[in-house]
Protein backbone atom coordinates (compact mmCIF):
# COMPACT_ATOMS: atom_id res chain seq x y z
CA UNK A 1 0.00 0.00 0.00
CA UNK A 2 2.90 2.33 0.76
CA UNK A 3 4.07 1.95 -2.86
CA UNK A 4 0.69 3.12 -4.11
CA UNK A 5 0.73 6.09 -1.74
CA UNK A 6 4.24 7.09 -2.87
CA UNK A 7 3.14 6.95 -6.51
CA UNK A 8 -0.08 8.93 -5.94
CA UNK A 9 1.79 11.58 -3.94
CA UNK A 10 3.89 12.26 -7.05
CA UNK A 11 1.02 12.06 -9.57
CA UNK A 12 -1.27 14.92 -8.54
CA UNK A 13 -3.46 14.89 -11.68
CA UNK A 14 -3.89 11.11 -11.45
CA UNK A 15 -4.86 11.52 -7.78
CA UNK A 16 -7.42 14.19 -8.71
CA UNK A 17 -9.24 12.10 -11.27
CA UNK A 18 -9.03 8.94 -9.19
CA UNK A 19 -10.83 10.80 -6.40
CA UNK A 20 -13.40 12.20 -8.83
CA UNK A 21 -14.15 8.77 -10.29
CA UNK A 22 -14.20 6.75 -7.08
CA UNK A 23 -16.02 9.48 -5.16
CA UNK A 24 -18.74 9.73 -7.79
CA UNK A 25 -19.24 5.97 -7.70
CA UNK A 26 -19.56 6.07 -3.91
CA UNK A 27 -21.97 8.97 -4.24
CA UNK A 28 -24.38 6.79 -6.24
CA UNK A 29 -24.80 4.31 -3.39
CA UNK A 30 -28.20 4.83 -1.76
CA UNK A 31 -28.79 4.22 1.95
CA UNK A 32 -32.40 4.51 3.13
CA UNK A 33 -33.19 6.09 -0.22
CA UNK A 34 -30.55 8.82 0.15
CA UNK A 35 -27.27 9.19 -1.74
CA UNK A 36 -24.50 11.77 -1.28
CA UNK A 37 -24.02 12.44 -4.98
CA UNK A 38 -21.03 14.66 -5.79
CA UNK A 39 -20.51 15.41 -2.08
CA UNK A 40 -19.08 11.88 -1.69
CA UNK A 41 -15.95 13.05 -3.57
CA UNK A 42 -15.16 15.29 -0.59
CA UNK A 43 -15.41 12.48 1.95
CA UNK A 44 -13.46 9.97 -0.16
CA UNK A 45 -10.72 12.58 -0.55
CA UNK A 46 -10.67 13.24 3.22
CA UNK A 47 -10.48 9.52 4.00
CA UNK A 48 -7.73 8.73 1.47
CA UNK A 49 -5.64 11.78 2.42
CA UNK A 50 -5.96 11.05 6.16
CA UNK A 51 -5.02 7.40 5.56
CA UNK A 52 -1.97 8.39 3.57
CA UNK A 53 -0.94 10.99 6.16
CA UNK A 54 -1.15 8.36 8.90
CA UNK A 55 1.45 6.33 6.98
CA UNK A 56 3.70 9.32 6.34
CA UNK A 57 2.57 10.17 2.80
CA UNK A 58 1.27 13.60 1.84
CA UNK A 59 -1.54 13.12 -0.70
CA UNK A 60 -2.86 16.50 -1.81
CA UNK A 61 -4.36 18.02 -4.93
CA UNK A 62 -2.65 21.39 -5.66
CA UNK A 63 -4.33 24.48 -4.22
CA UNK A 64 -4.34 26.15 -7.65
CA UNK A 65 -6.50 23.37 -9.08
CA UNK A 66 -8.95 23.74 -6.20
CA UNK A 67 -9.19 27.49 -6.85
CA UNK A 68 -9.74 26.84 -10.56
CA UNK A 69 -12.51 24.34 -9.84
CA UNK A 70 -14.25 26.58 -7.31
CA UNK A 71 -14.17 29.68 -9.51
CA UNK A 72 -15.43 27.76 -12.54
CA UNK A 73 -18.25 26.43 -10.39
CA UNK A 74 -19.27 29.79 -8.91
CA UNK A 75 -19.06 31.63 -12.23
CA UNK A 76 -21.22 29.04 -14.01
CA UNK A 77 -23.74 29.05 -11.15
CA UNK A 78 -23.89 32.83 -11.41
CA UNK A 79 -24.49 32.76 -15.17
CA UNK A 80 -27.35 30.26 -14.76
CA UNK A 81 -28.87 32.12 -11.80
CA UNK A 82 -28.45 35.72 -13.00
CA UNK A 83 -31.92 36.41 -14.46
CA UNK A 84 -33.76 34.72 -11.59
CA UNK A 85 -31.49 36.30 -8.96
CA UNK A 86 -32.06 39.90 -10.02
CA UNK A 87 -35.77 39.26 -10.49
CA UNK A 88 -36.01 38.01 -6.89
CA UNK A 89 -33.57 40.52 -5.40
CA UNK A 90 -36.27 43.16 -4.95
CA UNK A 91 -38.10 40.84 -2.58
CA UNK A 92 -34.93 39.13 -1.32
CA UNK A 93 -33.28 41.92 0.70
CA UNK A 94 -34.82 40.74 3.96
CA UNK A 95 -33.76 37.09 3.54
CA UNK A 96 -30.22 38.35 2.86
CA UNK A 97 -30.24 40.42 6.05
CA UNK A 98 -31.72 37.45 7.92
CA UNK A 99 -28.81 35.28 6.72
CA UNK A 100 -26.36 37.84 8.12
CA UNK A 101 -28.31 37.73 11.40
CA UNK A 102 -28.23 33.91 11.58
CA UNK A 103 -24.46 33.80 11.00
CA UNK A 104 -23.86 36.57 13.56
CA UNK A 105 -25.95 34.64 16.08
CA UNK A 106 -23.90 31.49 15.37
CA UNK A 107 -20.68 33.46 16.01
CA UNK A 108 -22.06 34.69 19.35
CA UNK A 109 -23.01 31.12 20.26
CA UNK A 110 -19.46 30.02 19.37
CA UNK A 111 -17.92 32.61 21.70
CA UNK A 112 -20.22 31.79 24.63
CA UNK A 113 -19.96 28.00 24.21
CA UNK A 114 -16.21 28.25 23.71
CA UNK A 115 -15.84 30.06 27.04
CA UNK A 116 -17.97 27.44 28.77
CA UNK A 117 -15.70 24.73 27.37
CA UNK A 118 -12.55 26.67 28.28
CA UNK A 119 -11.23 26.87 24.70
CA UNK A 120 -8.69 29.42 23.48
CA UNK A 121 -10.32 32.25 21.41
CA UNK A 122 -8.10 31.42 18.42
CA UNK A 123 -9.30 27.81 18.59
CA UNK A 124 -12.91 29.04 18.77
CA UNK A 125 -12.37 31.21 15.69
CA UNK A 126 -11.03 28.29 13.66
CA UNK A 127 -13.81 26.01 14.91
CA UNK A 128 -16.38 28.57 13.77
CA UNK A 129 -14.75 28.73 10.30
CA UNK A 130 -14.83 24.93 10.02
CA UNK A 131 -18.39 24.67 11.31
CA UNK A 132 -19.55 27.06 8.57
CA UNK A 133 -17.09 25.42 6.09
CA UNK A 134 -15.44 28.65 5.01
CA UNK A 135 -11.71 28.68 4.24
CA UNK A 136 -11.47 32.49 3.74
CA UNK A 137 -12.89 32.88 7.27
CA UNK A 138 -10.13 30.55 8.50
CA UNK A 139 -7.50 32.67 6.74
CA UNK A 140 -8.95 35.81 8.34
CA UNK A 141 -8.98 34.15 11.77
CA UNK A 142 -5.36 32.98 11.43
CA UNK A 143 -4.22 36.44 10.39
CA UNK A 144 -6.04 38.08 13.32
CA UNK A 145 -4.59 35.46 15.71
CA UNK A 146 -1.03 36.14 14.59
CA UNK A 147 -0.71 33.01 12.40
CA UNK A 148 -1.33 30.72 15.37
CA UNK A 149 -1.84 27.03 14.45
CA UNK A 150 -4.88 26.82 16.73
CA UNK A 151 -7.45 28.09 14.16
CA UNK A 152 -6.34 25.40 11.68
CA UNK A 153 -6.78 22.66 14.32
CA UNK A 154 -10.29 23.86 15.15
CA UNK A 155 -11.15 24.14 11.46
CA UNK A 156 -10.03 20.60 10.60
CA UNK A 157 -11.96 18.97 13.46
CA UNK A 158 -15.22 20.87 12.90
CA UNK A 159 -15.20 20.89 9.09
CA UNK A 160 -16.49 17.35 8.51
CA UNK A 161 -19.59 17.81 10.64
CA UNK A 162 -19.98 21.25 9.07
CA UNK A 163 -20.62 19.47 5.77
CA UNK A 164 -22.43 16.39 7.11
CA UNK A 165 -24.65 18.36 9.46
CA UNK A 166 -25.83 20.72 6.75
CA UNK A 167 -26.35 17.80 4.35
CA UNK A 168 -28.66 16.21 6.92
CA UNK A 169 -30.46 19.52 7.48
CA UNK A 170 -30.96 19.92 3.73
CA UNK A 171 -32.26 16.36 3.47
CA UNK A 172 -34.88 17.06 6.14
CA UNK A 173 -35.75 20.42 4.56
CA UNK A 174 -36.49 18.75 1.22
CA UNK A 175 -38.88 16.17 2.64
CA UNK A 176 -41.84 18.56 2.22
CA UNK A 177 -40.89 19.95 -1.21
CA UNK A 178 -44.00 18.40 -2.82
CA UNK A 179 -46.03 21.04 -0.96
CA UNK A 180 -43.90 24.00 -2.05
CA UNK A 181 -46.05 27.08 -2.40
CA UNK A 182 -43.65 28.58 -4.96
CA UNK A 183 -43.54 25.49 -7.21
CA UNK A 184 -43.97 26.47 -10.87
CA UNK A 185 -47.34 25.45 -12.28
CA UNK A 186 -47.13 23.18 -15.36
CA UNK A 187 -48.09 24.84 -18.63
CA UNK A 188 -51.17 23.59 -20.50
CA UNK A 189 -52.83 24.19 -23.90
CA UNK A 190 -56.56 24.74 -24.32
CA UNK A 191 -58.67 25.47 -27.39
CA UNK A 192 -61.46 27.94 -26.65
CA UNK A 193 -64.62 28.82 -28.60
CA UNK A 194 -65.32 32.52 -28.13
CA UNK A 195 -68.85 33.33 -26.99
CA UNK A 196 -68.42 36.89 -25.74
CA UNK A 197 -69.46 39.80 -27.94
CA UNK A 198 -67.04 42.28 -26.32
CA UNK A 199 -64.39 41.77 -29.06
CA UNK A 200 -61.37 41.87 -26.72
CA UNK A 201 -57.90 42.33 -28.19
CA UNK A 202 -55.54 39.36 -27.93
CA UNK A 203 -52.57 41.45 -26.74
CA UNK A 204 -54.85 43.33 -24.36
CA UNK A 205 -55.83 40.04 -22.66
CA UNK A 206 -52.17 38.94 -22.45
CA UNK A 207 -51.24 42.25 -20.82
CA UNK A 208 -54.14 42.01 -18.38
CA UNK A 209 -52.79 38.63 -17.24
CA UNK A 210 -49.31 40.22 -16.90
CA UNK A 211 -47.85 38.10 -19.68
CA UNK A 212 -48.55 34.85 -17.82
CA UNK A 213 -50.73 33.47 -20.63
CA UNK A 214 -50.16 33.48 -24.37
CA UNK A 215 -52.29 32.85 -27.47
CA UNK A 216 -50.61 30.61 -30.02
CA UNK A 217 -53.16 30.32 -32.87
CA UNK A 218 -56.59 31.56 -33.88
CA UNK A 219 -59.35 30.68 -36.37
CA UNK A 220 -61.47 33.71 -37.11
CA UNK A 221 -65.05 32.71 -37.90
CA UNK A 222 -64.96 29.11 -36.68
CA UNK A 223 -63.54 25.72 -37.54
CA UNK A 224 -64.13 26.02 -41.33
CA UNK A 225 -61.65 28.87 -41.63
CA UNK A 226 -57.82 28.63 -41.75
CA UNK A 227 -55.65 28.78 -38.64
CA UNK A 228 -53.19 31.62 -38.24
CA UNK A 229 -50.83 32.99 -35.62
CA UNK A 230 -52.25 35.98 -33.73
CA UNK A 231 -51.22 39.44 -34.93
CA UNK A 232 -50.62 42.33 -32.54
CA UNK A 233 -53.90 44.01 -33.53
CA UNK A 234 -56.05 40.85 -33.55
CA UNK A 235 -59.39 40.94 -31.77
CA UNK A 236 -61.60 37.98 -30.84
CA UNK A 237 -65.14 37.83 -32.14
CA UNK A 238 -67.99 35.49 -31.40
CA UNK A 239 -67.44 31.92 -32.73
CA UNK A 240 -63.68 32.43 -33.16
CA UNK A 241 -61.50 29.53 -32.04
CA UNK A 242 -58.30 30.33 -30.18
CA UNK A 243 -55.58 28.36 -28.37
CA UNK A 244 -54.35 29.71 -25.05
CA UNK A 245 -51.18 28.54 -23.27
CA UNK A 246 -50.31 29.09 -19.63
CA UNK A 247 -50.65 27.75 -16.06
CA UNK A 248 -53.76 25.64 -15.61
CA UNK A 249 -55.55 28.01 -13.23
CA UNK A 250 -55.02 31.07 -15.44
CA UNK A 251 -56.03 29.19 -18.58
CA UNK A 252 -59.26 28.19 -16.83
CA UNK A 253 -59.91 31.88 -16.06
CA UNK A 254 -59.37 32.85 -19.69
CA UNK A 255 -61.73 30.08 -20.84
CA UNK A 256 -64.43 31.30 -18.42
CA UNK A 257 -63.95 34.87 -19.63
CA UNK A 258 -64.09 34.14 -23.35
CA UNK A 259 -66.51 31.21 -23.69
CA UNK A 260 -66.00 27.47 -23.29
CA UNK A 261 -63.53 24.72 -24.09
CA UNK A 262 -63.87 23.71 -27.73
CA UNK A 263 -64.13 20.16 -29.04
CA UNK A 264 -61.80 21.23 -31.88
CA UNK A 265 -58.20 20.80 -30.69
CA UNK A 266 -56.45 23.54 -32.63
CA UNK A 267 -52.96 22.83 -31.28
CA UNK A 268 -53.09 19.23 -32.58
CA UNK A 269 -54.02 20.33 -36.14
CA UNK A 270 -50.80 20.67 -38.17
CA UNK A 271 -52.39 20.99 -41.60
CA UNK A 272 -51.92 24.78 -41.81
CA UNK A 273 -49.80 25.79 -38.82
CA UNK A 274 -46.96 23.57 -37.67
CA UNK A 275 -45.09 23.61 -34.36
CA UNK A 276 -41.72 22.33 -33.21
CA UNK A 277 -38.89 22.87 -30.75
CA UNK A 278 -36.00 24.88 -32.21
CA UNK A 279 -32.63 25.45 -30.50
CA UNK A 280 -31.44 29.05 -30.44
CA UNK A 281 -27.86 28.73 -31.68
CA UNK A 282 -27.61 31.96 -33.70
CA UNK A 283 -25.27 33.97 -31.47
CA UNK A 284 -26.44 37.27 -32.97
CA UNK A 285 -29.93 36.69 -31.57
CA UNK A 286 -28.95 35.71 -28.01
CA UNK A 287 -29.64 38.51 -25.56
CA UNK A 288 -32.72 39.70 -27.45
CA UNK A 289 -36.20 39.59 -26.01
CA UNK A 290 -38.79 37.39 -27.67
CA UNK A 291 -40.60 40.47 -28.93
CA UNK A 292 -37.29 41.80 -30.28
CA UNK A 293 -36.92 38.82 -32.63
CA UNK A 294 -39.91 40.04 -34.65
CA UNK A 295 -40.95 36.52 -35.69
CA UNK A 296 -44.57 37.52 -36.28
CA UNK A 297 -43.62 40.29 -38.72
CA UNK A 298 -40.91 38.20 -40.43
CA UNK A 299 -42.57 34.81 -40.70
CA UNK A 300 -46.05 35.00 -39.23
CA UNK A 301 -44.69 32.86 -36.38
CA UNK A 302 -44.97 33.01 -32.62
CA UNK A 303 -43.05 31.49 -29.70
CA UNK A 304 -45.24 30.04 -26.96
CA UNK A 305 -42.74 28.31 -24.65
CA UNK A 306 -39.04 28.40 -23.84
CA UNK A 307 -37.28 25.38 -22.40
CA UNK A 308 -34.11 26.26 -20.47
CA UNK A 309 -32.41 23.24 -18.98
CA UNK A 310 -35.29 21.09 -17.73
CA UNK A 311 -37.67 23.98 -17.07
CA UNK A 312 -40.50 25.07 -19.38
CA UNK A 313 -41.29 28.80 -19.26
CA UNK A 314 -44.04 30.77 -20.91
CA UNK A 315 -42.70 32.89 -23.75
CA UNK A 316 -43.50 36.37 -22.42
CA UNK A 317 -42.58 39.18 -24.83
CA UNK A 318 -39.98 40.63 -22.44
CA UNK A 319 -38.22 37.29 -21.74
CA UNK A 320 -34.54 37.57 -22.71
CA UNK A 321 -33.32 34.56 -24.67
CA UNK A 322 -30.05 32.80 -23.93
CA UNK A 323 -27.96 30.66 -26.28
CA UNK A 324 -29.09 27.06 -26.17
CA UNK A 325 -32.71 27.90 -25.27
CA UNK A 326 -35.16 25.53 -26.97
CA UNK A 327 -38.13 27.53 -28.12
CA UNK A 328 -41.48 26.09 -29.17
CA UNK A 329 -42.47 27.87 -32.38
CA UNK A 330 -45.86 27.90 -34.08
CA UNK A 331 -45.59 28.98 -37.73
CA UNK A 332 -47.11 28.38 -41.19
CA UNK A 333 -45.84 25.06 -42.51
CA UNK A 334 -44.14 26.71 -45.48
CA UNK A 335 -42.22 29.09 -43.19
CA UNK A 336 -41.01 26.62 -40.57
CA UNK A 337 -37.73 25.85 -42.37
CA UNK A 338 -36.99 29.57 -42.66
CA UNK A 339 -37.70 30.11 -38.95
CA UNK A 340 -35.41 27.20 -38.09
CA UNK A 341 -32.61 28.63 -40.23
CA UNK A 342 -33.09 32.09 -38.71
CA UNK A 343 -32.81 30.82 -35.12
CA UNK A 344 -29.92 28.46 -35.92
CA UNK A 345 -31.27 25.14 -34.66
CA UNK A 346 -27.80 23.61 -34.20
CA UNK A 347 -26.93 21.16 -31.41
CA UNK A 348 -23.77 23.21 -30.96
CA UNK A 349 -26.02 25.81 -29.38
CA UNK A 350 -26.46 23.48 -26.40
CA UNK A 351 -22.74 22.96 -25.75
CA UNK A 352 -20.92 26.15 -26.83
CA UNK A 353 -19.05 27.33 -23.70
CA UNK A 354 -18.63 30.85 -25.16
CA UNK A 355 -14.89 31.22 -24.40
CA UNK A 356 -15.03 35.04 -24.64
CA UNK A 357 -17.62 35.35 -21.86
CA UNK A 358 -15.96 32.59 -19.82
CA UNK A 359 -12.48 34.10 -20.05
CA UNK A 360 -13.44 37.73 -19.47
CA UNK A 361 -15.97 36.90 -16.75
CA UNK A 362 -13.54 34.69 -14.83
CA UNK A 363 -10.72 37.24 -15.12
CA UNK A 364 -12.87 40.15 -13.95
CA UNK A 365 -14.38 38.04 -11.15
CA UNK A 366 -10.95 36.98 -9.83
CA UNK A 367 -9.78 40.62 -9.92
CA UNK A 368 -12.91 41.67 -8.02
CA UNK A 369 -12.24 38.93 -5.46
CA UNK A 370 -8.70 40.23 -4.88
CA UNK A 371 -9.77 43.86 -4.48
CA UNK A 372 -9.12 44.99 -0.89
CA UNK A 373 -12.08 46.77 0.69
CA UNK A 374 -11.02 49.18 3.46
CA UNK A 375 -13.25 48.85 6.53
CA UNK A 376 -12.54 50.76 9.76
CA UNK A 377 -10.11 48.65 11.74
CA UNK A 378 -9.70 45.92 9.12
CA UNK A 379 -9.09 45.31 5.42
CA UNK A 380 -10.58 42.35 3.60
CA UNK A 381 -11.26 40.97 0.14
CA UNK A 382 -14.25 38.81 -0.76
CA UNK A 383 -12.15 36.14 -2.46
CA UNK A 384 -12.16 34.68 -5.95
CA UNK A 385 -15.22 32.49 -5.36
CA UNK A 386 -17.50 35.36 -4.37
CA UNK A 387 -15.98 37.62 -7.06
CA UNK A 388 -16.62 35.16 -9.88
CA UNK A 389 -20.12 34.49 -8.56
CA UNK A 390 -20.95 38.21 -8.63
CA UNK A 391 -19.57 38.61 -12.16
CA UNK A 392 -21.43 35.48 -13.27
CA UNK A 393 -24.69 36.91 -11.94
CA UNK A 394 -24.07 40.19 -13.79
CA UNK A 395 -23.08 38.44 -17.03
CA UNK A 396 -26.10 36.13 -16.82
CA UNK A 397 -28.42 39.10 -16.34
CA UNK A 398 -26.90 41.25 -19.11
CA UNK A 399 -26.84 38.44 -21.71
CA UNK A 400 -25.24 40.82 -24.22
CA UNK A 401 -22.96 43.88 -24.17
CA UNK A 402 -22.87 45.33 -27.67
CA UNK A 403 -21.73 42.54 -30.00
CA UNK A 404 -20.47 40.34 -27.13
CA UNK A 405 -22.78 37.66 -25.71
CA UNK A 406 -22.05 37.45 -21.97
CA UNK A 407 -23.96 34.28 -21.16
CA UNK A 408 -23.70 30.65 -22.25
CA UNK A 409 -26.10 27.77 -22.90
CA UNK A 410 -27.66 26.32 -19.76
CA UNK A 411 -26.37 22.82 -20.51
CA UNK A 412 -22.80 24.06 -21.09
CA UNK A 413 -22.87 26.13 -17.89
CA UNK A 414 -24.20 23.16 -15.95
CA UNK A 415 -21.42 20.90 -17.26
CA UNK A 416 -18.75 23.49 -16.35
CA UNK A 417 -20.27 23.92 -12.88
CA UNK A 418 -20.28 20.17 -12.25
CA UNK A 419 -16.68 19.69 -13.42
CA UNK A 420 -15.48 22.65 -11.37
CA UNK A 421 -17.32 21.38 -8.30
CA UNK A 422 -15.78 17.90 -8.51
CA UNK A 423 -12.27 19.34 -8.84
CA UNK A 424 -12.82 21.64 -5.87
CA UNK A 425 -14.26 18.89 -3.65
CA UNK A 426 -11.30 16.61 -4.37
CA UNK A 427 -8.82 19.37 -3.50
CA UNK A 428 -10.69 20.51 -0.37
CA UNK A 429 -10.96 16.92 0.83
CA UNK A 430 -7.25 16.19 0.51
CA UNK A 431 -6.41 19.44 2.29
CA UNK A 432 -8.75 18.72 5.22
CA UNK A 433 -7.73 15.05 5.42
CA UNK A 434 -4.07 15.95 5.69
CA UNK A 435 -4.78 18.11 8.75
CA UNK A 436 -6.86 15.55 10.65
CA UNK A 437 -3.89 13.82 12.30
CA UNK A 438 -2.62 17.06 13.86
CA UNK A 439 -6.14 18.06 14.82
CA UNK A 440 -6.99 14.83 16.61
CA UNK A 441 -3.61 14.84 18.36
CA UNK A 442 -4.95 17.85 20.24
CA UNK A 443 -6.44 16.81 23.57
CA UNK A 444 -9.33 19.24 23.08
CA UNK A 445 -10.68 17.62 19.92
CA UNK A 446 -13.88 16.37 21.59
CA UNK A 447 -14.67 19.87 22.89
CA UNK A 448 -13.90 21.27 19.43
CA UNK A 449 -16.19 18.71 17.81
CA UNK A 450 -19.01 19.58 20.22
CA UNK A 451 -18.56 23.32 19.66
CA UNK A 452 -18.51 22.87 15.88
CA UNK A 453 -21.67 20.77 15.96
CA UNK A 454 -23.43 23.43 18.06
CA UNK A 455 -22.46 26.17 15.58
CA UNK A 456 -23.48 24.13 12.52
CA UNK A 457 -26.83 23.22 14.10
CA UNK A 458 -27.41 26.87 15.02
CA UNK A 459 -26.92 27.94 11.40
CA UNK A 460 -29.07 25.09 10.04
CA UNK A 461 -31.91 25.53 12.53
CA UNK A 462 -31.78 29.33 12.32
CA UNK A 463 -31.93 29.31 8.52
CA UNK A 464 -34.82 26.84 8.49
CA UNK A 465 -36.87 28.69 11.10
CA UNK A 466 -36.40 32.15 9.64
CA UNK A 467 -36.85 31.25 5.98
CA UNK A 468 -39.79 28.87 6.48
CA UNK A 469 -41.64 30.52 9.35
CA UNK A 470 -40.96 34.20 8.72
CA UNK A 471 -40.58 34.41 4.93
CA UNK A 472 -42.72 31.34 4.05
CA UNK A 473 -40.02 30.15 1.65
CA UNK A 474 -40.59 26.90 -0.24
CA UNK A 475 -38.43 23.90 0.65
CA UNK A 476 -36.69 23.75 -2.72
CA UNK A 477 -35.48 27.36 -2.60
CA UNK A 478 -34.69 26.88 1.11
CA UNK A 479 -32.29 24.05 0.24
CA UNK A 480 -30.35 26.46 -1.98
CA UNK A 481 -30.39 29.14 0.72
CA UNK A 482 -29.02 26.67 3.28
CA UNK A 483 -26.22 25.68 0.89
CA UNK A 484 -25.46 29.35 0.20
CA UNK A 485 -25.52 30.27 3.89
CA UNK A 486 -23.02 27.46 4.51
CA UNK A 487 -21.09 28.55 1.36
CA UNK A 488 -20.73 24.84 0.72
CA UNK A 489 -20.81 23.51 -2.87
CA UNK A 490 -21.21 19.92 -1.61
CA UNK A 491 -24.54 20.84 -0.02
CA UNK A 492 -25.62 22.55 -3.25
CA UNK A 493 -24.66 19.46 -5.24
CA UNK A 494 -26.70 17.29 -2.87
CA UNK A 495 -29.74 19.59 -3.18
CA UNK A 496 -29.42 19.65 -6.97
CA UNK A 497 -29.26 15.86 -7.08
CA UNK A 498 -32.37 15.51 -4.91
CA UNK A 499 -34.38 18.05 -6.95
CA UNK A 500 -33.20 17.24 -10.48
CA UNK A 501 -31.31 20.57 -10.73
CA UNK A 502 -34.43 22.63 -10.00
CA UNK A 503 -33.58 26.26 -10.84
CA UNK A 504 -34.96 27.48 -7.50
CA UNK A 505 -32.06 25.74 -5.71
CA UNK A 506 -29.42 27.71 -7.62
CA UNK A 507 -31.40 30.94 -7.20
CA UNK A 508 -31.57 30.48 -3.42
CA UNK A 509 -27.85 29.69 -3.31
CA UNK A 510 -26.89 32.73 -5.37
CA UNK A 511 -29.22 35.00 -3.37
CA UNK A 512 -27.38 34.64 -0.05
CA UNK A 513 -23.91 33.37 -1.00
CA UNK A 514 -22.11 36.73 -1.48
CA UNK A 515 -23.50 38.20 1.77
CA UNK A 516 -22.72 34.96 3.65
CA UNK A 517 -19.14 34.92 2.35
CA UNK A 518 -18.46 38.53 3.36
CA UNK A 519 -20.11 38.07 6.77
CA UNK A 520 -18.05 34.97 7.55
CA UNK A 521 -14.78 36.68 6.64
CA UNK A 522 -15.59 39.61 8.93
CA UNK A 523 -16.72 37.31 11.74
CA UNK A 524 -13.58 35.16 11.38
CA UNK A 525 -11.43 38.29 11.64
CA UNK A 526 -13.41 39.46 14.67
CA UNK A 527 -13.29 36.12 16.52
CA UNK A 528 -9.60 35.62 15.77
CA UNK A 529 -8.77 38.98 17.31
CA UNK A 530 -10.57 38.37 20.62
Amino acid sequence: MDTAFVYLARQEILLLFLLVGVGTLVGRVRLAGVSLGAAAVLFVAIALSAWGQSRGHHLVVPEALGTLGLTLFTFAIGVMSGPGFFASLRRGVWPILATVGVLSTAALVAVLAGRLLGLDPALVAGTFAGAVTNTPALAAAREAAGDSPLPTIGYAVSYIFGVLGMLLATHFALRDRARDADAPTPLVNCSVRVETSDEPGIREIERRYEGRIRFSRVKHGGSRFPSQTPADDDVLRRNDLVTVVGPEDLVASVVAELGHTSSHTLHADRSELDFRRITLSNGQLAGNTIAGLGLTARFGATITRVRRGDVDMLAADELVLQPGDRVRVTAPRAKMAAVSSFLGDSERGLSDINPVALGLGMALGILLGKFVFPVPGVEFSIGSAAGTLVLGLVFGQLCRVGPIVTTMPHMAAQAIAELGLLIFLAQAGTKAGGQLGVAFASGAWIDILVLGAVVTCTVAAGSWLVMRRVFKMGCTRLAGVMAGTQTQPAVLAFANGRTGHDSRVAQGYALVYPAAMITKILLGQLLGGL
